[in-house]
């Protein structure tokens, strides 16, 4: 049953990740009524999430050009998903934002706790 538990929330994690690259798209998106500029943010500003997570954090650091560990980890993963919480803020989705950090840092602890950093 504990297995289980860890492996929920291993699949929060990855779904949380998804949902940070779905905020920033949707964030991008509603940001202008210029078709040009919601292009440009709506498709950008995932490809520069997806660059960093994967030039720093993808994986949990094993998969990454250049792996963060201890605090720069946790520094990476709060800008990464409070970017994610922002975007859904910025978008008008206050309730959502505070959902998804949430979610975060419930994860985030239970991760500490269970060693799965």
């Amino acid at each position: 049953m504990f297995d289980l538990a860890k492996h929920a929330n291993a699949a929060l994690m990855f779904l949380l990740e998804l949902g940070v690259l779905v905020s920033v798209g949707y964030w991008g998106f509603t940001v202008s009524p210029n078709w040009a500029i919601k292009l440009l943010a709506g498709l950008g500003g995932p490809a520069l999430f997806i660059a960093a997570w994967a030039l720093f954090g993808a994986g949990g650091g094993a998969n990454a050009t250049f792996p963060l560990t201890g605090l720069a980890r946790a520094a990476l993963e709060i800008v990464w998903f409070g970017g994610g919480s922002l975007a859904l803020y910025a978008s008008g989705l206050t309730a959502s934002a505070a959902v998804f950090f949430a979610l975060f840092v419930l994860n985030a602890v239970l991760r500490i706790i269970w060693k799965q950093v």
